[in-house]
């Protein structure tokens, strides 16, 4: 039987777990002590963490550890609540919920606009001058703002896009019109190459990357994040969950608070933007503030890698040059995660349906046999049978 169709839902938060009780259930283990800790630990009144801040490299802006991933969230409400207590900082984009995200998103700045950093991002099709500044420009009109604090250039996957002169023009001519303060970039494929170039980049033009980095990234990736926080590049990171999947391996317990202190503990990493849909998301997610990271969580993160590992996928990309002919791999099993993890498949269809049909899961139909080989061992052909079930 395949084993992507078993696959459950996102449901990875149907309750509140704050940071001592991944801690202590995973060192009592199953015995009644440690039942009554979770038991103590859901019941107990939530308290909101004081923010701890750190410095998006050379932006000089003070950001907070755990700030506000808007991608998945349908409601304002969540968003103020977070930054009424300390949360300054709120990463959309221009194609998330079709422009609706960022309209939520302003709906929660009204009032604080001067006290809240906001980025956004424009759309990967977006590479001409004119095509640029009319994103932004929508941008701006969406969030009712005369100013975006971080403008992204979204999901790079080479170097290349970093160097197109048009871009480069465009968003000089937007910063000197006051229209955005600094320059970023997002990305989720051949992340090393695209961050060492950063750091290369003799004009260093760049001022922040969104990387996406978890427990399962490779070491290429964390050299290369390492390298550009040197350089004074701000590094983000999102994808901390490893897709979020839910799973029973744990009972209650959930990894994605030691997955989120995880990337937290790296000195390289000025913070971290998990998605928050409702409250119970947030009061996880915002609990990590100022927590370390212990050998208790080290010991449940082990065991979720155990539990995913069948069907995660590190969007490396590696798989792509076994493919004779050139499916994107990685962007396919982004899109089935964003379905199988995040639950959204909203989320999974735009982003599948950005790939071009030549490159889709559709050109895998007529292979009889799969030679694509993934490099930490998952079944490409299965993933790509199920993308083609999912996703078209």
């Amino acid at each position: 039987m395949d084993q992507e169709k078993n696959l459950p839902g996102l449901n990875r938060r149907d309750f509140l777990k704050v940071g001592v009780l991944g801690t202590t259930s995973a060192i009592l283990g199953g015995n009644p002590l440690a039942r009554a800790a979770e038991y103590c630990a859901a019941d107990a009144p939530f308290v909101f963490p004081e923010p701890v801040y750190r410095t998006l490299g050379r932006t000089g802006m003070k950001i907070t550890v755990v700030s506000f991933g808007a991608m998945l969230t349908p409601e304002s409400e969540v968003i103020k609540v977070a930054l009424d207590h300390g949360v300054n900082y709120v990463d959309t984009a221009r194609k998330y919920m079709g422009g609706k995200n960022e309209e939520i998103v302003s709906k929660a700045l009204k009032g604080r606009r001067d006290k809240i950093y906001v980025a956004t991002k424009t759309p990967p099709s977006a590479v001409s001058k004119a095509d640029i500044i009319q994103e932004v420009e929508a941008s701006l009109k969406a969030l009712e703002t005369d100013y975006i604090d971080v403008i992204q250039l979204h999901s790079l996957t080479d170097k290349e896009r970093i160097f197109i002169p048009e871009t480069r023009e465009a968003l000089v001519q937007l910063k000197a019109q006051g229209k955005v303060r600094f320059f970023g970039i997002t990305t989720h494929k051949n992340q090393a190459e695209v961050l060492n170039a950063l750091a290369d980049d003799p004009d260093r033009f760049f001022d922040m990357a969104l990387v996406a980095v978890n427990f399962k990234s490779e070491p290429d990736i964390l050299k290369a994040i390492e390298r550009a926080a040197k350089a004074n590049i701000g590094i983000v990171a999102m994808k901390t969950m490893a897709g979020g999947y839910s799973t029973d391996v744990m009972g209650k317990i959930t990894p994605f608070q030691a997955a989120l202190k995880w990337a937290l503990r790296n000195p390289h990493i000025t913070a971290a933007i998990p998605g928050m849909k409702d409250m119970s998301q947030l009061k996880e997610d915002i609990a990590v503030m100022g927590m370390p990271f212990e050998l208790a969580d080290e010991r449940i993160l082990q065991r979720y890698h155990a539990a995913v590992k069948p069907y995660y996928c590190h969007l490396c990309g590696k798989c792509e040059g076994t493919c004779p002919l050139g499916v994107e791999i990685s962007t396919i099993n982004r899109s089935l995660m964003y379905a199988q993890g995040y639950g959204n498949h909203e989320l999974a269809l735009s982003t599948y349906r950005e790939i071009p049909a030549a490159a889709s899961a559709l050109a895998c139909s007529d292979c009889s046999n799969c030679v694509a080989q993934c490099v930490n061992g998952l079944n490409i052909r299965a993933k790509m049978t199920t993308a083609r079930q999912l996703l078209v």
